[in-house]
């Protein structure tokens, strides 16, 4: 708790000082006090009866009032227990007053003896339950969680515009901050929130007014590098960021979406956030390359060399032509440099000319084998 070099300048109650002196502890020892108005010389017994009871100055002192009363610093006070003679400082700070200004305040209450022993200043603190800035921050981001749009608590990023300092109240103010009024700008991320501490007059003293911005954070994928148009998407090339749901695209892939494979449909950048519009299947068969041409059939096998007149990637419907025919046929991709033909187009691929000598040795071999099976 701060302390405070001006504390003593706050005892204010004590103004007009009686000049009466205050007998030291040690001093009434040693003339052996007896019973009041005995005149005989004390027993050791009676001495130490009247050291016990000897209003004795504290060291350290706590108050929860905003008054310093002389029980609250002298033990054995007596009847001047509850008689305030001192302002105590702020609430949750401390502060000291030197031991020779609390004697001279005790004079006009005619406290003759006080045993001060080494104590050269008393410790004053003012007793109070501190509000954390995290508290703060925690009520703002639970204010507006599940309001306006804005999805959970740990899934907003705040940014205030400025600090949030911690804060006492009184200790008796035990509720959590409270909101008196707030607003939110859903177009510009903008909140303004006013909090209160519920039975704290501290509280009501001080500005807990806070602007600043809020967003909702969302998971997505993210390109780690550059990919140029063609390329595959390798694992290593996407990663999952938090970023502000403003941000993110409506139509961003998933990040369970299954993106490594799939093929970029125009140049992406280094580090935006993936959509599955921006993939597509990779080209298994590309335009005017050398491809397999496949027949299957029940217990048939055929296949022959041919180009590819269009792209196409797995599943695409393509057309090639047959090397030997030189007709076209249309076919299913159905692996990297290969297209399969249904049994509704057998005709296309021998054409006028079936004979098992029009096809490569390979494929008789295998359409041979099939039959044979």
């Amino acid at each position: 708790m701060a302390r405070h070099a001006t504390f003593a300048a706050l005892f204010g109650l004590a103004a007009a000082l009686a000049t009466a002196p205050v007998v030291p502890a040690a001093h009434a020892a040693q003339a052996g006090l007896g019973a009041a108005g005995s005149g005989a010389p004390a027993t050791a017994e009676s001495v130490l009866a009247s050291l016990q009871s000897m209003p004795t100055l504290k060291r350290h002192v706590v108050v929860s009032e905003p008054l310093v009363r002389i029980g609250d610093l002298v033990d054995n006070a007596g009847g001047l227990a509850e008689v305030p003679i001192f302002r105590a400082p702020d609430v949750g700070t401390s502060g000291a007053v030197p031991t020779a200004q609390v004697v001279e305040a005790l004079r006009r209450y005619h406290m003759m003896t006080l045993d001060v022993g080494d104590i050269a200043e008393v410790e004053v603190t003012r007793a109070g339950r501190i509000v954390t800035a995290e508290a703060i921050r925690d009520r703002i981001l639970h204010a507006f969680a599940g309001r306006y749009g804005l999805g959970k608590a740990e899934d907003l990023t705040l940014v205030v515009e400025r600090d949030i300092r911690p804060f006492a109240v009184e200790p008796t103010a035990t509720a959590e901050p409270g909101v008196s009024r707030a607003s939110y700008d859903v177009r510009t991320g903008r909140f303004d929130i006013t909090l209160d501490i519920p039975g704290s007059a501290v509280a009501r003293r001080l500005p807990l007014r806070f602007t600043g911005t809020l967003h909702e954070l969302v998971e997505t994928l993210v390109l780690a590098r550059s990919i140029q148009r063609g390329e595959v998407v390798r694992t290593s090339d996407v990663t999952v960021e938090r970023r502000p749901k403003s941000e993110v695209p409506m139509d961003a892939a998933p990040t369970d979406a299954r993106v490594i494979g799939l093929a970029a449909r125009q140049t992406l950048r280094a580090g935006q956030s993936l959509r599955l519009a921006d993939l597509t299947k990779p080209d298994l068969v590309k335009r005017d390359d050398t491809v397999t041409i496949v027949y299957r059939a029940p217990g048939l096998l055929l296949t022959t060399r041919g180009r590819a007149l269009e792209s196409g990637a797995e599943g695409d419907l393509v057309s090639a032509m047959n090397l030997q025919s030189k007709r076209t046929v249309q076919g299913v991709v159905t692996g990297t440099g290969q297209i399969t033909l249904t049994s509704t187009t057998t005709h296309l691929l021998a054409a006028a000319d079936t004979a098992p000598r029009a096809l490569p040795e390979t494929a008789t071999a295998a359409a041979a084998s099939s039959i044979r099976q």
